[in-house]
């Protein structure tokens, strides 16, 4: 899929806001409402506003050195607009809602083999199952709420570090799968008895 998307023959930035849903947590009302604002790229965060995400504390999303290249070729085609993914007629709206799934039908894959949304539990899958990260931290970056009201209120960590050790892990691991086409093995089993 990772290398269909490379392939895609569609609108340029509808291509560059698949290519980055598959790197970043974020849903796809989030990622096409993006504003170049909410970027620095200079530090390789995205903080989205809270109202954009019905929060009170505004998520901050590390960014990988994939979605930053992808940042910049986004950049050469809506930079001075207000949005990065903004709809072509007339360019002060974000793309549609419809822009993602659409193109990923235009590949080939049918609503129930992917959606923009399926990026997300993608990644809540992999990375829990790869044994090679916190699940605190997987649903930090998610930016989901704690399940656990009492652990929830007192575990405010936003386990920044790791988020950020994860972001690039998770892209060279799409790399690889796009380059060499191999699925890497993950251990089984839960993290607590992992030993690495």
């Amino acid at each position: 899929m990772l290398r269909a998307i490379d392939g895609y023959s569609g609108q340029p930035l509808a291509q560059l806001a698949l290519q980055l849903t598959a790197h970043v947590f974020v849903g796809p009302g989030e990622l096409r409402r993006a504003e170049w604002h909410e970027f620095d790229l200079d530090k390789a965060i995205w903080t989205i506003p809270a109202e954009k995400m019905k929060m009170c504390d505004p998520p901050v999303v590390p960014l990988s050195k994939q979605s930053l290249a992808l940042l910049e070729s986004s950049k050469a085609i809506s930079a001075g607009q207000r949005y990065v993914f903004s709809s072509l007629y007339p360019g002060k709206r974000p793309m549609s809602e419809n822009t993602i799934n659409a193109a990923l039908r235009r590949l080939g894959y049918s609503g129930k083999e992917m959606t923009a949304h399926d990026f997300r539990a993608m990644a809540s899958t992999l990375l829990n199952e790869s044994g090679k990260r916190s699940p605190d931290a997987i649903e930090r970056a998610l930016a989901h709420k704690n399940s656990n009201a009492v652990r929830g209120t007192y575990n405010r960590g936003a386990h920044w570090l790791e988020r950020v050790e994860m972001a690039q892990w998770w892209s060279d691991y799409h790399d690889v799968l796009r380059e060499v086409g191999e699925v890497l093995s993950f251990p089984t089993g839960n993290l607590a008895d992992s030993t690495s």
